[in-house]
Formats: structure tokens, sequence, C-alpha cells
């Protein structure tokens, strides 16, 4: 709402520019005429475009849509287990911040443009989901539209959409297990202010990633290489350390993340302490901006298929 006022502010502001430039162009002097009149309209060029990009990043902003597919989860411990074994590794880096998936996280200081306030939300019983059907879960985590049809931003952002369509049905087996825990999520969760909207409407910001309505398969687990390439395709590793994983590069959204073919030049056992103690083998502390604390909780088969991956990295 806050946004439409904003912007019949400006088109209000555009339009008395228009006029006022309109009655100094009638003016005798030269110097009003040909000088107020060149500032007015050049403010109005301002104003006016601010508005018109504004406006396309709000109709942006509204465009995202996705079907619901018709799933039903049944529940096992096996699946449950899968699930929370996921969430802490993947989930929990946004949502786990005040507690076990209870969100409040507002996920913008990790931007590195500020384009609005995108709050993590409470995956509990205590937070939206507990109103929302299996297949509107599904759909949210896959293609980042929630149970409304709103466009969940950072959830678009992110690769978590490339899991499998058994992992997520494991994470929302998880998500259904959980205690009822935290504060609401604020509704709605995510506020694109100004700069974002006319950012977005300028093509200076993703629309998300492609939406995904086929099946999508995953390997067998497993310390192997083809199980980390699986485990990088839905981690974020790639938003910070750039596609190929050799670093990010200037202007992205997410903090710049080194290359990591530096990994080559660690044990794995050494690169499993680095996830689970913040230490690398150097002695360094890793950045805080890099969650390995949520990475540190994937089991030894899942570490071990990262570094695999890693390691065999091309030059």
């Amino acid at each position: 709402m806050q946004n439409f006022v904003v912007l019949f502010a400006l088109f209000a502001v555009a339009v008395l520019l228009a006029w006022f430039g309109f009655r100094t162009w009638r003016a005798k002097s030269r110097i009003i005429k040909w000088g107020g009149g060149g500032l007015l309209a050049l403010l109005f060029v301002v104003v006016f475009s601010v508005g018109v990009l504004t406006s396309l990043g709000m109709i942006k902003q509204h465009s995202r849509s996705a079907p619901v597919p018709d799933i039903k989860v049944a529940a096992t411990p096996e699946l449950i287990a899968r699930g929370k074994d996921i969430a802490d590794g993947l989930c929990g880096a946004c949502h786990s911040h005040t507690g076990t998936l209870t969100g409040g996280y507002d996920l913008a200081v990790e931007l590195q443009i500020p384009i609005g306030s995108f709050v993590a939300a409470n995956l509990t019983p205590v937070g939206p989901l507990k109103h929302w059907s299996d297949g509107e879960i599904f759909r949210a985590i896959r293609n980042g539209v929630d149970a409304e049809g709103r466009w969940l931003t950072m959830m678009s952002y992110i690769r978590a959409g490339r899991l499998s369509d058994d992992d997520i049905k494991a994470v929302i087996a998880y998500i259904r297990s959980l205690p009822a825990a935290g504060e609401p999520t604020p509704d709605p969760p995510d506020h694109m202010n100004m700069l974002g909207l006319v950012m977005l409407g300028a093509g200076m910001l993703p629309a998300g990633k492609p939406i995904v309505t086929g099946h999508v398969s995953g390997p067998l687990k497993g310390p192997t290489r083809q199980f980390g390439e699986y485990i990088l395709s839905y981690q974020d590793c790639r938003e910070c350390h750039g596609e190929n994983l050799t670093g990010g590069v200037p202007g992205q959204l997410a903090p710049l993340g080194p290359d990591l073919s530096f990994v080559k030049g660690w044990t794995l056992a050494g690169f499993v302490a680095a996830m689970r103690t913040g230490i690398d083998p150097n002695g360094h502390q890793i950045s805080e901006q890099m969650p390995w604390r949520s990475v540190g909780k994937m089991d030894d088969d899942e570490l071990a298929a990262i570094y695999q991956y890693l390691a065999q990295m091309p030059n």
C-alpha cells in the first residue's frame, strides 16, 4: 500500500512539474523561459521515469505464478529424518537464526544493495504454513510463490527449487513434525522498497529463477562427486562464489565469495573440520557471511560428496 501511495505522489509531482513547465515556457523573459523551463523539463523527465520504472517493477512483482501440485505427503520416520537432514544443512541458514526454523531473520542484511526487507518465515505451526496444503508448501520451495499466489522474492532467488521432488516432500514431512515455536511471520514477509522496484522495473534485478513444473530427480546419496554436484545444485554456494564457483563478481546481490578451487589443497578431514568449526586448515576464521554452521550440520557422506566435487573442479 505504501508503494502505491508513493507511486501516486510521483505521478502527481510529474503533472505539477509539467504544468509549471508549461507556464514557465509562456513567460516573456528568455532567462525564465529557457532556464526555468529547461530545469522543470529535466525534473519532469526524471520524476516521470522513476514513476514508470516503479510501475513496471510493481507489475513484475505481481506477475510470478506457478501451479500448485496435487500432492499429499505421507510422513514416515525415514522421510522426516531425510527432511531434517536437508533442513539443517539448507533451510536453517535463513530460517533458524532465532531457533529451529522459527524464522524472523531479515535477509536484507545479507544483500549488497538495500532493496527492501525480506523476513524469513517461521516454518513451525506458529507461522503461516499450518494453513497451507502440502502442494502449496511444495510450490513455495520449488518456485518461490506462496499460498496467496504472491512472489516470495528471496525464495525465488535461491536454488532450493532444484531439490528433487522426493527431497522437497521430505522437507515438508519434517516441517509438519515440528512443534510450535517462535513468533508469527509478518504478513507479507517481503517488502521491496522504491529502490528495489525501480531496479526491478529497469531490469537490474532478477525476476527469480525460472518456473519449474516438471519432475526433478536426484542421485543416490553417498560420498560421491555426483551427489556432491547435486548438493551444490540446491545449496546457494553459486550465489556468492559465482556460477562456476570460481569467485563472485562485483554487482551481485549476495556477498562476494572467493574462488573455491583452493579446497583442492585441503584434505577431506580438513574440509570437514572447517565446515564444522568455522576454522580453515590454515587456522583462519571463516567469515560469518558463509553459512558454515548450517553446512557443517550435514553428515559425513554429504560433506565428503561436496569435497569430492570441489576437489575435482577443473583448473
